[in-house]
């Protein structure tokens, strides 16, 4: 699987021990930045991961600022993204199984690392479960080309 991952000054530290996290499990990372701590506007990172999801570069995307939120919302703004700004086990695994969402957006400043990485394990073993989720999911796409 090969999963994209980005952050904002907020998420720094976070998206290193990611990467470094998926690096170990065996997946591919593309590094969509930044590379070292500076301030930089979270939108252009979070349409970089996005784009990368939606050419099928890769399957899944990780995104870390502040909150989760900012990056959460630019996401969700590309076409065929379904972002999930969330901060506990529950919604990780269900944002994949029922939700079918391809990028995760995390807080920096909410959560500690160790919980990031169990979130991300999450996200990134869940498979989606399709049946009654998938009409749904056809009707945000809907929603979506409105």
């Amino acid at each position: 699987m090969n999963i994209a991952i980005g952050c904002d000054h907020g998420g720094f530290e976070h998206k290193n021990a990611i990467k470094s996290h998926l690096i170990e499990r065996g997946f591919n990372v593309t590094d969509c930045g930044i590379y070292e701590k500076v301030s930089v506007d979270y939108p252009d990172i979070a349409v970089k991961v996005a784009d990368e999801i939606t050419s099928k570069r890769c399957d899944l995307g990780i995104l870390v600022c502040g909150t989760g939120i900012g990056m959460s919302l630019a996401a969700n703004k590309v076409k065929g993204i379904r972002a999930a700004a969330l901060s506990d086990h529950f919604s990780a695994k269900y944002t994949r199984l029922h939700n079918n969402s391809n990028i995760l957006c995390l807080g920096g400043r909410v959560i500690g690392i160790g919980t990031a990485l169990e979130l991300v394990d999450l996200f990134v073993d869940t498979p989606f479960e399709g049946g009654r989720h998938q009409r749904r999911i056809d009707k945000i796409s809907e929603i979506e080309s409105k």
